[in-house]
């Protein structure tokens, strides 16, 4: 499987804001989008271009895609079961393309605290660090479900730290956390304009 093995800074600076993709370094001051907030490349500095509605929906989707850190495969599946989803259940595409993100067990784990960031969850987890409800699980895409626990077999894996407030929907205590209930809209980032996703797979 492909994964982006490039300077991480690189992408929040493309994007705009800041991904948090490298720890605590995201959160200091040696963080890319603080020393350098302008996009990469020799024309960085520059003034930017206006985007057109393809150009924009196409950065948003990236920025997502990169927060979360999938590639354009696994992003494309994510909306087409999205779009199954809110069909059959008659509730929003938008936001259940958000929640499937969202209860992502690699980006639970992050958002729990139990790792520095999504990148250091994945690892956790395909090395075997993740016991979901009493039994070892190495799959980061997997869905977690509400009332699932999850906790970490090494304590030297999690950041010293805590790097942000553990969002509501999750229970953290020690090295453990549990989904308490499913997320809804207000506790996913306000920034995510998961409308021009939707266009831009829509086209």
């Amino acid at each position: 499987m492909g994964r982006y093995t490039g300077p991480k800074d690189k992408l929040s600076r493309r994007e705009g804001v800041n991904l948090h993709n490298k720890g605590a370094r995201s959160f200091s001051e040696k963080a890319g989008m603080t020393r350098r907030p302008f996009a990469p490349g020799q024309h960085g500095n520059a003034r930017k271009a206006r985007l057109s509605n393809y150009g924009i929906q196409l950065r948003e989707k990236q920025k997502v895609k990169r927060t979360y850190g999938l590639r354009e495969k696994k992003m494309k599946n994510v909306y087409i079961e999205a779009d199954r989803r809110s069909k059959t259940r008659n509730t929003d595409k938008g936001l259940e393309l958000l929640k499937m993100l969202e209860m992502r067990l690699d980006n639970v784990v992050y958002l729990a605290g139990l790792t520095p960031s999504r990148g250091a969850a994945r690892q956790a987890i395909v090395h075997g660090n993740m016991i979901l409800n009493g039994k070892k699980m190495s799959i980061p895409s997997y869905e977690v479900k509400e009332g699932d626990t999850v906790t970490l077999k090494l304590a030297k894996l999690a950041p010293e730290q805590q790097l942000f407030p553990t969002p509501t929907w999750i229970e953290r205590k020690d090295l453990s956390c549990k989904v308490s209930r499913m997320p809804v809209r207000e506790d996913i980032d306000e920034g995510i304009r998961e409308n021009l996703i939707i266009e831009f797979y829509s086209r």
